[in-house]
């Protein structure tokens, strides 16, 4: 938790003081719904338009601020997700970006201004909207994986699968994220165990017939995870359910990849923009959604391969259509670009 979440906490006046400084500004040229990769970058490029630029987002840096190590991230060996978020708010600081942290919308109304409310009960109006709200890994909740995360739990196979080389996990899921996790992960680690709640793997055939040919990989189905182990440090383990004999069993292990799927954080955007059957907002070449004027970028629409440093391209490519929106739009008094001071 950041220094600012927990003076919200304490002060429980400083949502609604927020909610009237929110309440009294002015329409924005490009609002940013979201503050991890995709939105920081929509943000830059926006404002570097130097039109009027704003970006409110419920935690700026998203889920990249629980990535424990990055080492995939073009241009840096290494880094941690704190660090790279630290580094994107100060970039985004750097230019005339009205940052509002700590905001959650909770509804989009269409028209040639566009309002967007938040949950502390302010509106923000803009004239072109990117969405980044990004999306959250589905959880096994069961115990031990709160108390365990990052400490042998993990969600990104990509990202810090080579953490555990030459050890022993387990990837719960027998999807397609989840079969090819396992068969990323056999190459690194010494071994892999894939948990399936259904009677057989999910994945595409080719997918499976890769896996069945990694001497290092066993497959176990009708698998209910029921608990994650430790020693109160680190993950050593975990417990789960035969479904076919009902009996307990344990493995002993040192990380567990949760492969169960992703949720885009959509909800509020329901039977507003079109969403696919997964709930991603649908976007076309340029980002654009269903709704004039509202553009989306990241892990929370249905571009595929959810990584860093997709998220920053495409953040970049929505603001530069939305800016493409906005100047091509019929000039009237309500969509007059405003130049940012």
């Amino acid at each position: 938790m950041t220094l600012e979440e927990i003076i919200a906490k304490l002060d429980t006046g400083t949502t609604a003081r927020a909610a009237e400084k929110i309440g009294a500004k002015d329409v924005f040229d490009m609002l940013i719904i979201g503050g991890g990769p995709a939105g920081a970058s929509a943000a830059i490029y926006s404002a570097r338009k130097g039109i009027r630029t704003g970006i409110v987002a419920q935690r700026f840096g998203g889920q990249v601020l629980d990535t424990l190590s990055i080492e995939n991230f073009i241009s840096m060996k290494e880094t941690e997700g704190p660090k790279l978020v630290s580094a994107l708010e100060q970039h985004v600081k750097s230019y005339d970006v009205d940052v509002m942290n700590l905001q959650r919308a909770s509804a989009i109304i269409p028209g040639e201004i566009i309002e967007i409310k938040l949950d502390s009960g302010a509106s923000l109006k803009a004239k072109s909207v990117v969405i980044a709200t990004g999306a959250r890994w589905r959880e096994l909740n069961v115990p031990g994986e709160q108390e365990y995360r990052n400490k042998g739990v993990a969600y990104c196979p990509h990202c810090d699968g080579p953490l555990f080389k030459g050890k022993r996990v387990a990837v719960v899921g027998g999807g397609n994220s989840g079969v090819e996790a396992a068969i990323d992960l056999a190459g690194m680690v010494s071994h892999v165990t894939l948990l399936e709640f259904d009677s057989t793997l999910r994945a595409d055939e080719v997918l499976q017939r890769k896996l069945r040919s990694l001497p290092n990989v066993t497959v176990i189905t009708q698998a209910q995870t029921t608990e994650v182990l430790g020693d109160g440090a680190k993950v050593n383990g975990m417990r789960y359910t035969d479904r076919a004999s009902g009996l307990s069993k344990s493995l002993e292990l040192e990380g567990i990849f949760v492969q169960i799927g992703l949720l885009p954080n959509t909800d509020w955007l329901k039977g507003t923009v079109a969403l696919s059957a997964r709930g991603e907002i649908e976007v076309d070449a340029k980002g654009q959604t269903s709704v004039p004027g509202v553009f989306a970028a990241g892990d929370v629409t249905t571009v595929p391969y959810k990584q860093i440093i997709i998220a920053m391209g495409e953040g970049s490519k929505a603001a530069l259509g939305a800016f493409d929106h906005l100047i091509r739009s019929p000039v009237s008094s309500a969509n007059v670009i405003k130049l940012a001071a």
